[in-house]
């Protein structure tokens, strides 16, 4: 008998490997198909709480009837006209000020442990923030109704058609989108929300009031004339007021346009590494 054969008969049976496992299939456009989930839920969760809405509803009705009861007869001699050229401003401020709320909401979620849930489930790492960001989108469209309607109530007429109207809203929309990142920016850096509340005033404040949004740019003095020039948001102004009064838009526009893919460009990948690093 060969001893070879024995031996292998008598050796006992190998245990068989365990089959590798099977990889996820990826699915194409998953990070488009999660951040649109978590916009719905950032869209969810504000319609069930309609106070959060406050700032956009409430708060740019009281602005108009500080400034055009307060201020119109003295800047333009009559209140009517003072609307006219306030309330095409006026939206500008007042969706800027509803993008601030996103870096608040962002930062209590975070501090609330939301999103330590998200970074464990198998979604794309940006997606929690573009979500958010796309979900906040209803704040800008809520103020943008608000404040017209209400503006139409109080004699408010566009000298322009529905079209340049609805592109002056879109304009503003856009621009209020791209420097909200730089909320998120702070949203993530910042520990507590006050905080974050706080920075992003002390950054609104003199982007938004620093204008030609409450008197004509002539009447200011010089240094402020200048920076003027070059305030983004007082671009964004004239060329909310352009295309809903009438007058040239094309260096306005462009320039609104352009600076709001630059705060685009500059805060939304410094946001999204800020948030890789803290995760």
């Amino acid at each position: 008998m060969n001893p070879i054969a024995v031996r292998e008969e008598t050796l006992p049976p190998q245990p068989a490997r365990p089959a590798a496992p099977a990889r996820p299939e990826r699915r194409p456009f998953g990070l488009a198909r999660h951040s649109l989930a978590l916009a719905r839920r950032s869209v969810l969760k504000t319609l069930r709480t309609p106070e959060q809405l406050l700032d956009v509803t409430l708060q740019p009705i009281i602005f108009v009837l500080i400034y055009v009861f307060l201020l119109g007869g003295a800047v333009s001699g009559s209140t009517h006209d003072y609307l006219q050229f306030l309330l095409p401003a006026i939206l500008v401020q007042t969706v800027l000020f509803g993008g601030m709320a996103t870096g608040v909401s962002l930062n209590t979620d975070i501090k609330k442990g939301v999103f330590d849930r998200f970074r464990s489930l198998p979604i794309g790492r940006s997606a929690p923030l573009i979500g958010s960001m796309l979900g906040d989108l209803i704040r800008y469209l809520v103020a943008v109704v608000v404040l017209l309607g209400f503006g139409f109530a109080l004699g408010f007429r566009a000298q322009t058609g529905p079209l340049e109207v609805l592109a002056a809203c879109l304009l503003t929309v856009f621009f209020a989108f791209c420097v909200s990142w730089a909320f998120v920016l702070l949203g993530v850096l910042m520990r507590e929300p006050g905080g974050v509340q706080g920075m992003a005033f002390m950054v609104l404040f003199p982007l938004t009031f620093g204008t030609s949004m409450i008197t004509p740019k002539s009447t200011l003095p010089g240094w402020l004339q200048a920076w003027l020039d070059i305030n983004p948001v007082n671009h964004a102004m004239n060329a909310s007021r352009a295309l809903m009064l009438g007058g040239p838009t094309g260096a306005s526009v462009w320039w609104t346009l352009a600076s709001g893919a630059l705060f685009l460009a500059v805060f939304a990948p410094l946001a999204v590494a800020a948030y890789r690093r803290r995760a």
